[in-house]
């Protein structure tokens, strides 16, 4: 990690000492998105509780982007998978959770650059929330020690398409019924509402992305003291299958 960022991280948490130096550190040995650094040009590392802890939710997010752009520019940290199991065989210490798509082409721990261990990965069609991903959710913030949320969308959303053409099919019927919020937003939208919109899509992509962080707060009382605290941050974002890149929502 550039050193300027490391300094800035530095002024931020106001510490000194000891804590200063073991702040400087980490921050030396960082390089992965909600992971670490390579400890040789072969190897990466897990997070521990104590680098967990360190982190604050700002500190991860800047990480998975940096993570984001050794995806996108093909430089991703030379890992050893199995010294990865082997590091988190009795335990994890994950510093975020994401929330995105079934979608084969969007995997977490790829696009963002990080090992085994250091993000939780809950994926479900269309990346909606429920009660039973908010508890998922509430688990790897308040017991796990996570300090980010990432609902994560995707360009070319096969479940938005499905809402948008209003697809009837078994128990997909009623998942798609909790992205129809987001066609409903977008009413305006210039052009044909439908499928074969790509802007359009991506759009109602967007929304969904914007309206599932939102209903995060709002059915889970426990994740929103805690960013209300500000123990954790509650985030969106949008993952392009074209070029690889994240981009997030402010």
């Amino acid at each position: 990690m550039k050193e300027s960022l490391a300094r800035r991280a530095f002024l931020r948490t106001g510490t000194c000492g000891a804590a200063a130096v073991v702040t400087q550190t980490l921050f030396n040995s960082l390089a992965g998105p909600l992971a670490v650094a390579q400890e040789t040009p072969q190897r990466g590392k897990t997070l521990t509780r104590e680098w967990q802890q360190m982190l604050t939710p700002e500190q991860i997010l800047e990480l998975a982007k940096q993570g984001n752009q050794r995806f996108v520019s093909g430089q991703p940290i030379q890992r050893d998978y199995q010294q990865d199991v082997r590091a988190t065989k009795k335990g994890q210490y994950p510093a975020a959770i994401v929330l995105s798509c079934i979608d084969s082409r969007a995997p977490a721990e790829i696009i963002f650059d990080a090992g085994i261990g250091n993000i939780f990965n809950a994926r479900v069609a269309g990346n909606i929330v429920d009660p039973d991903l908010a508890g998922s959710m509430e688990y790897a913030c308040k017991v796990a020690g996570s300090k980010v949320v990432l609902v994560m969308g995707h360009t070319n959303c096969g479940a938005v398409k499905g809402t948008i053409d209003d697809v009837k099919l078994g128990n997909l019927t009623q998942l798609l019924e909790k992205i129809k919020p987001a066609v409903e937003a977008l009413k305006n939208f210039p052009g044909e509402h439908d499928s074969h919109n790509k802007a359009y899509v991506d759009a109602v992509a967007t929304k969904n992305v914007q309206l599932t962080v939102e209903k995060t707060r709002k059915i889970s009382p426990i994740l929103a003291k805690l960013e209300h605290d500000k123990q954790i941050v509650i985030v969106g974002a949008m993952y392009n299958v074209s070029t690889g890149k994240v981009d997030f929502l402010t």
